[in-house]
């Protein structure tokens, strides 16, 4: 049986895992409902009936009132999880430069009428950052806009969108990762823009989802402006700036632990105790199951040690409850049958073909 404290630890991680089928620890913590919630990618995904039934399957035992995030990278462009028959979006910047908001508002409706239908109900969409260096190997075209003023129109556009299919969303990477050199996937990057440049170009779309995206995902980069540590365990960038300065009072969801800018300079169960004290919610462990069970247990230890910590993981809690619980707002799924063919996805499939 989970103790509490690491029912309480669990309850900020969001896992995946390996294979086309939950595994024992997956369908344990779930059980004990000691994790938040779980990410797909296209490891987990052979087809979409079968993808509907791992879903069903890992949640049919949790609480209705409480439901489980089902997460994924649902983008368009070169970051999709699923295909075919899950409807095909272009590069977000190809959607944009049609200059029609409104479709950009239907792109995001229709793909979340298909995703819910799937039981997916968390994308890690849209993207946040500007695109505004030719050479960035990670964000590119997966970018609206190398401006502001088109990354806010199209970004709240699609996340518009994400929400009236029954989808929540989730802008991503706070505080901007669209000047870096470097993949954060693979190295820590470092951004040395001044503040006034940060103003008037990375920030602007961040403050303009306040109010507007219910979470926001991490960056695992180094910003000079505000701190030398990675913006994801820096208590200046997640608790300072969003926080108290930008207002920002929606879920903060770490990027995945795993990449090799933060694990290269720390274990898991290291990084993530660094979060949740910079302020972060919810921690995302993306394959490693292993390297999850190690982090909820140094959760656990450390809200035993520390009653400081163990107020900071409560309050992440708090968090990460009431956007499992705004789930039960959302539109209801329709059947996965009307969700891949009905008037709307086809009239949408044939304008996006004409954007390619």
């Amino acid at each position: 049986m989970v103790s509490e404290l690491e029912q309480l630890a669990g309850s900020v991680m969001v896992c995946g895992f390996p294979g086309v089928e939950a595994p024992s620890e997956i369908r344990s913590w779930l059980a004990d409902d000691s994790v938040a919630g779980l990410i797909l990618f296209k490891r987990n995904i052979d087809d979409v009936q079968q993808t509907a039934e791992l879903i069903t399957s890992c949640t049919a035992t949790q609480d209705p009132s409480l439901p489980i995030l089902v997460c994924v990278d649902q983008e368009g462009g070169r970051v999709a999880r699923f295909g075919d028959p899950i409807l095909k979006l272009p590069a977000m910047r190809k959607l944009a430069e049609a200059a029609d908001p409104e479709l950009t508002t239907s792109a995001g409706a229709v793909l979340a009428c298909q995703l819910r239908a799937i039981g997916i109900n968390l994308d890690f969409a849209p993207v946040l950052d500007v695109d505004t260096n030719p050479d960035n190997p990670v964000i590119g075209d997966r970018a609206f806009g190398s401006t502001p003023q088109v990354v806010i129109e199209h970004a709240l556009a699609f996340a518009d969108g994400l929400h009236a299919g029954g989808v929540l969303s989730c802008g991503k990477h706070f505080p901007g990762h669209g000047d870096t050199d470097l993949d954060s996937h693979l190295a820590l990057p470092t951004l040395r823009h001044d503040r006034e440049r940060l103003e008037h170009v990375e920030l602007p779309p961040f403050r303009a989802a306040v109010g507007r995206l219910p979470s926001i995902m991490t960056a695992h980069v180094v910003f000079d402006a505000f701190d030398s540590a990675p913006a994801t365990i820096s208590h200046r960038v997640i608790v300072e700036l969003l926080r108290n300065e930008i207002g920002y009072d929606g879920v903060v969801f770490t990027d995945d632990l795993e990449m090799k800018a933060l694990s290269a300079l720390y274990p898991i169960e290291e990084s993530g105790l660094l979060a949740i004290e910079a302020g972060c919610d919810i921690l995302l462990i993306c394959s490693d199951l292993e390297a999850a069970g190690k982090l909820r247990e140094a959760l656990a230890r450390e809200a035993d040690r520390h009653q400081a910590f163990r107020d900071k993981l409560e309050e992440a809690r708090s968090r990460a409850d009431a956007l499992r619980q705004r789930v039960t707002t959302l539109p209801p799924p329709m059947s996965l049958e009307n969700a891949l063919d009905h008037a709307k996805v086809r009239a949408l499939w044939e304008r996006l073909g004409q954007l390619e």
